[in-house]
């Protein structure tokens, strides 16, 4: 089921929050070092539901202070993704965080092509479809990144 917030003006206070101390109880089960450069990556991430090029985060945090050398941002989103705290949007050479961190899915991005606003739909059905006709080839799926793309409702309305 897709984030009813994602494409609906909203304050997102309350989905930082409950990411951020998601991925602070996270660090602390597992032993993980939530560094401030990957703790503020994630919340930049979190501010909106658009997903951001590296070099996007990498402006903002060398804006504050972190550092502007490429690694930087990208040793952070590789970390963020590792372990589901945000996803890689192929089509957008972008990332998001993660709108079911610490549940088990398999997300389906549905990107506005007008404003660039990524939900996350649970993708289950989806993936089992997918397994069964890899399956009936041989084939066994390890990993998939489905992404859709088209209008959300405020783009489709203000006719983009």
């Amino acid at each position: 089921m897709p984030d009813p917030l994602a494409f609906a003006r909203h304050d997102h206070a309350h989905c930082a929050h409950g990411a951020m101390a998601h991925a602070e109880d996270l660090a602390k089960r597992e032993g993980l070092r939530l560094t401030p450069v990957r703790r503020r990556v994630l919340e930049i991430l979190l501010e909106d539901h658009r997903a951001l090029g590296a070099y996007d985060v990498l402006q903002r945090l060398a804006a504050e202070g972190f550092g502007n050398q490429p690694p930087v941002a990208y040793r952070a989103l590789e970390f963020l993704v590792e372990h589901g705290l945000a996803h890689r949007i192929q089509r957008l050479n972008a990332f998001t965080a993660c709108a079911h961190p610490g549940e088990a899915h398999a997300p389906v991005f549905l990107i506005c092509r007008s404003c660039n606003t990524v939900a996350e739909a649970a993708g289950d059905a989806i993936r089992a479809a997918l397994e069964r006709g890899a399956g009936d080839l041989g084939f066994t799926v390890e990993r998939s990144n489905i992404e859709a793309l088209g209008l959300c409702a405020p783009c489709r309305t203000a006719g983009a």
